[in-house]
């Protein structure tokens, strides 16, 4: 019976001890954006954030922002092995990047609006889907499951924006203008500073938000993404 029970629950990881933090050190602790994965810049603190793009539950990413740092997402996540498929209406903005990236291999593709095949994700062998569709992105037939995210892009709040930010498990939100920032505000349910901040914002920033937790991301370039995609900039 015991290796019964043995056989359902699988493999027995290692024995250790479990990890006690006393109840008044809890307000030290804090989370990145994501578990793991995807570097996406520094808080104002100075610390490294990461976006956890790779997991075993749907995860859907919504950008309102500038191409710049939809490409950098994209370029990261293919250099952590995962498989990146974009899914846009310029593919000329993105044919460079696609031939760049994976030293040769053909880790990120590119595919016609609507014309993203079933991608095949499995736990070692991640996806992560860019729709890169314009401010009226249609439904995708491809969608986030089970280690495979989808990253949407939209340069400006449109009139589908209130249904995917409110579906989607992230947001980032760069330089808007302020009647939009007013909109967003209202669906993201952010304070009157940071709805006052969203229209200053200068290149390469960005306010990522999930539920009630908020940071505040500068994303720097390395040398090779400055070659390849150039400056941080919101608008192309």
């Amino acid at each position: 019976m015991r290796r019964a029970v043995r056989a359902a629950r699988g493999l027995l990881g290692p024995r250790h001890p479990g990890h006690v933090v006393p109840t008044a050190e809890l307000g030290a602790l804090s989370l990145p954006v994501g578990d793991d994965g995807v570097v996406i810049g520094d808080d104002a603190e100075g610390r490294s954030l990461t976006l956890g793009l790779h997991r075993a539950t749907r995860y859907d990413v919504v950008l309102i922002g500038g191409l710049w740092t939809a490409q950098v997402l994209a370029l990261r996540a293919a250099g952590t092995g995962a498989r990146v498929a974009v899914e846009t209406g310029r593919v000329e903005a993105w044919t460079t990047l696609a031939q760049s990236a994976g030293a040769g291999l053909e880790c990120v593709t590119l595919h016609q609006v609507g014309r993203v095949p079933p991608m095949g994700a499995i736990v070692s062998d991640p996806v992560v889907v860019v729709r890169d569709c314009g401010m009226r992105p249609p439904r995708g037939r491809v969608v986030s499951s089970p280690w495979q995210s989808v990253v949407t892009l939209l340069p400006y709040l449109s009139p589908v924006a209130p249904r995917l930010l409110r579906d989607a498990t992230l947001v980032g939100v760069q330089q808007v203008s302020p009647q939009e920032a007013e909109q967003i505000g209202r669906i993201l349910g952010l304070s009157r500073d940071e709805v006052a901040t969203l229209p200053t914002l200068t290149d390469g920033v960005t306010l990522w938000c999930s539920g009630r937790e908020r940071h505040w991301v500068r994303t720097a370039p390395t040398d090779p993404e400055v070659g390849l995609l150039g400056s941080p900039r919101r608008m192309d």
